[in-house]
């Protein structure tokens, strides 16, 4: 194996903060029982976060961000992984604590690590990423909850996001009549060609005042985005529905009531990708590559290059980022 390697390290001093691509050694590593060489990775925006000095992600520095990699593992110390065996790796404390994925090499506790599914290629893998396996452990939970194509519409808020745009696209190949909510008026085709059957506005979703208990619009959403949209969407949920939330994009404050859950029975479900049970996480993952695979999920992603990083994790934290941006690694 080479001696040095390509790595995007961000470091932060009293006096400067910096986001460079610099060489590293295999020594810089941290421990861990697989050793992969990293073919891509992802963005998403707690990537973002972590590329900024009060991002409140990176807790010491200097540091390689990236919660998602996938690659060729190089050397392992774990039964379950040999040379040569191509795996992802999501979540845990990759890219918080831990070295991640925007690195040319990588050493992870084999704990973390998921083979890649058959019928799925490493570059696809990051198209899903932490986004995709999140609108993954979403629907999942929507149907383990029973919402049914039968029941009605699935709201997706936040649709042009990573996880709204593979949610809208798994939930229309299963089947289930998809609304999209988007502050982007641009994105209508896309959401459209993803599979959304309506599109309607931010502001509709949300609106000033939000009412303790709305009309029953909804059998089930998906939202990556919590704060008022949260309070909003729960109290127009149809008797017996479900909301499964992953984000916090419009604030963690969720001005609600008790009103939906003792009068209609909505079920709030909670969606933590980080630390999802390992035999969960792999099922999840061979849907992925299955029955939940989108059919286009070429329109959902982009790619970029190591060098090109920085400007897509700025544009990310701006909201300027469309569905799923790989990270070409190799490039």
């Amino acid at each position: 194996m080479t001696k040095e390697f390509k790595a995007l390290v961000v470091n932060k001093t009293d006096e400067d903060f910096s986001v460079n691509v610099e060489s590293l050694s295999f020594n810089d590593l941290p421990e861990g029982d697989v050793t992969i060489r990293v073919h891509y990775s992802s963005v998403n925006y707690k990537d973002g976060l972590a590329s900024i000095p009060n991002g409140k992600i990176v807790q010491s520095y200097p540091f390689v961000p990236g919660i998602d990699l996938a690659g060729t593992v190089v050397s392992s110390d774990d039964d379950r992984y040999q040379e040569g065996d191509e795996v992802v790796v999501t979540s845990y404390e990759l890219g918080v604590s831990h070295y991640g994925g925007y690195s040319e090499y990588a050493r992870v506790p084999g704990d973390w690590v998921v083979p890649l599914p058959e019928n799925m290629s490493l570059k696809e893998a990051m198209a899903f990423g932490t986004a995709g396996f999140t609108a993954a452990l979403s629907v999942h939970r929507l149907e383990e909850s029973g919402v049914t194509p039968e029941d009605g519409t699935i709201l997706v808020t936040g649709a042009t996001g990573g996880v709204g745009s593979m949610a809208v696209s798994m939930l229309a190949k299963r089947g289930y009549h998809v609304t999209a909510s988007t502050g982007k008026e641009s994105e209508h085709e896309y959401l459209k060609t993803l599979g959304a059957e309506e599109i309607i506005s931010r502001e509709e979703v949300t609106p000033e005042k939000i009412r303790p208990i709305g009309k029953q619009k909804w059998a089930g959403v998906v939202d990556p985005v919590g704060g008022k949209t949260l309070a909003s969407v729960l109290s127009n949920t149809k008797y017996g529905g479900a909301v499964a939330v992953s984000g916090l994009t419009a604030g963690v404050e969720v001005p609600t009531t008790v009103f939906p859950f003792i009068l209609r029975g909505v079920n709030l479900l909670g969606i933590d990708s980080v630390y999802c049970p390992k035999d969960l996480r792999e099922k999840l993952w061979q849907r992925m590559a299955a029955d939940l695979k989108p059919d286009d999920l070429g329109e959902i992603e982009n790619e970029v290059s190591l060098k090109e990083l920085p400007d897509t994790l700025s544009d990310i934290l701006q909201g300027k980022v469309r569905g799923r941006t790989v990270v070409n690694i190799l490039s």
